[in-house]
């Protein structure tokens, strides 16, 4: 960062004592009650954008240099990119002077907005030039470093598939001499707004996105892109039976307005001879991207001269509060409900875990909204059962599995409470019990949900017999997956949930559980075909106390089988956990 420009007449060791009066504004010196005295003029500083065009090239250079495998990742991706634009483009081209073609461009537009807007929420750490608080110690204007970030944000896979796009939906919908014109000055005009927006976004967000609500944040991001797939496919369905493009035309009435879309709008206005319309269009874009530049600007002057209010101490009553707060909640909830010993406090710290860590907690809500969404969804669209109420089951379940590696290292002070098999039975049973204190009624709601939306109440019983017996299936078989395939759940990366060399023993332990549980499960499912194909369907209610006991006994069981196993092979946990 030493080969960034300082202000003139200033050096590096005073830029950092003048840096919030180069971040000041006027009204800061009219308000001593004098003019400010004139600065004595000096060599002209050296324009600050290719300075920073250079670093971002000097830093994605440093990356791909760092190992061979990363630079052939780059290139695959870069690949796979480019293969992808091209097939949109063409797709796109071939779309020109079709019926619908104006609201396919201007809504791809609006997602991609969309997409930019979202993105430094999801992932801060894609780009590290999107972290102003970098350039805090650096006596840099806040408009001259505005201009030199904003081109070098165009530098990127992200911007060239934003602008192939762009030059794409200009192509399909330019129809005249005038339209392609406007398209020349809507193409990159657009794509200003969304590389403004992503930075006006992540500058105001920095202090969060850098913080650890942040990276749950980012973890998170993985749910949001699987609900959102079944939103798309949901909204994709109920698009083909209403006939077509021709049903989204009112929204993209609306959304034509809205920039970068109506920059995108602009090309199809004058396309159609509304050229009052598409100067409207073009002036509202502009318009929004300087609103977005004077936002971007204020961030990055609070950002530098404001303080950080994560150092500020906090007041002695607060803590006091907070600490009066710590006795309550489900801890002592769980404490008067258990007897004493070791079960409430297992719970309470499984069930903490999944409230606080960030891997844990990304792994229960994406459980949590995939078991809901992929029943009811299948529901509403009547293409589903009510059996696949048992999916919600299934995908909590799988949270049993590899429980010692989601204590990743801290799992030594587990191990030294564990001197028999019975300090075993107990660790794994507390910890099954936290995992049915959600699990069992979330079932319970999700199966009854399903019935409602299906008008399948006769179904119930057998559905909710079929949940619990997968459930308890399940419990067992991630106890003994546990005990005897564990591995390590690394914490530096959002990304990975599986320490290098391990990838073997996590496949054994979830998909080898799973196909246990599935045979534990054939006794009920031979019971529930049974019934459905003799004459006693009218008691297939036997199946909901049946599938309960069952799924009971079996989740007993395992614990039983695994309590052993894990207080013998302490050591070999403990180092498998460990690892990464």
């Amino acid at each position: 960062m030493s080969a960034v420009p300082t202000e003139p007449g200033t050096t590096g060791a005073a830029g950092a004592s003048g840096a919030s009066g180069a971040f000041g504004n006027a009204a800061s010196a009219g308000s001593a009650g004098g003019t400010a005295p004139a600065v004595p003029s000096g060599p002209a500083a050296p324009s600050l954008t290719p300075v920073f065009v250079r670093l971002k090239l000097s830093l994605l250079r440093n990356g791909l240099r760092q190992s061979s495998g990363r630079t052939a990742a780059y290139v695959a991706t870069v690949v796979l990119v480019l293969l992808f634009t091209a097939a949109q483009v063409l797709g796109l081209v071939l779309l020109r002077s079709t019926a619908h073609v104006g609201t396919v461009v201007v809504l791809l537009t609006a997602v991609l907005a969309l997409g930019w807007a979202v993105m430094p929420l999801f992932f801060p750490s894609g780009d590290e030039t999107l972290d102003p608080t970098r350039l805090v110690m650096l006596p840099l204007r806040p408009r001259p470093l505005v201009r030199a970030l904003l081109v070098t944000s165009l530098v990127g896979l992200g911007p060239l598939f934003t602008l192939c796009l762009l030059a794409g939906s200009a192509v399909a919908t330019a129809h005249g001499a005038g339209a392609v014109a406007v398209a020349v000055l809507a193409v990159p005009l657009a794509l200003l707004v969304c590389v403004a927006l992503a930075r006006a976004v992540a500058a105001a967000n920095i202090r969060l996105l850098t913080s650890r609500k942040g990276r749950d944040l980012a973890v998170l991001s993985g749910l949001v892109i699987a609900v959102g797939v079944q939103f798309v496919n949901f909204a994709a369905q109920r698009l083909g039976d209403a006939g077509g493009l021709g049903a989204l035309d009112p929204v993209t009435g609306v959304v034509r307005w809205l920039p970068p879309a109506a920059a995108l709008g602009a090309v199809g206005s004058v396309s159609e001879g509304a050229y009052g319309r598409a100067a409207a269009q073009l002036l509202l874009t502009a318009g929004a991207l300087a609103a977005l530049l004077y936002a971007w600007q204020r961030s990055l002057v609070k950002l530098m001269t404001a303080p950080d209010g994560s150092t500020l101490d906090a007041g002695q009553p607060d803590r006091a509060r907070t600490g009066a707060a710590a006795g309550r909640g489900p801890g002592r909830l769980l404490a008067s409900v258990f007897p004493e010993g070791r079960t409430a406090p297992v719970m309470k710290r499984s069930l903490r875990y999944v409230w606080r860590d960030p891997k844990t907690k990304a792994a229960w809500a994406t459980s949590l909204a995939i078991g809901l969404i992929v029943p009811l969804f299948n529901a509403v669209q009547g293409t589903g059962t009510i059996y696949f109420a048992c999916f919600a089951a299934g995908m909590l379940g799988i949270q049993m599995y590899n429980q010692f590696g989601q204590d990743t290292s801290a799992f030594w002070m587990v191990a030294l409470t564990i001197s028999s098999t019975r300090d075993a039975y107990l660790e794994l049973r507390a910890r099954a019990l936290a995992l049915l204190v959600v699990t069992l009624p979330y079932a319970a709601l999700v199966t009854v949900a399903t019935a409602a939306v299906l008008g399948d109440w006769d179904a119930l019983p057998e559905a909710l017999g079929l949940s619990f017996a997968l459930l308890g299936a399940m419990l067992a078989t991630g106890a003994v997956a546990s005990a005897r395939f564990p591995y390590s759940i690394p914490q530096d990366s959002g990304y990975k949930n599986v320490a290098p060399g391990q990838a073997g023993l996590a496949w054994i332990s979830i998909f080898g559980g799973m196909l246990g549980a599935a045979l534990l499960c054939a006794p009920v499912l031979a019971l529930t075909v049974w019934l459905h194909i003799t004459d006693l369907g009218d008691r297939t209610w036997l199946l909901l106390p049946v599938g309960a006991v069952y799924g009971a006994l079996i989740a007993l069981g395992g614990l039983r089988l695994a309590a052993p196993r894990t207080a013998r092979r302490l050591p070999e946990i403990l180092a498998a956990v460990s690892k990464g």
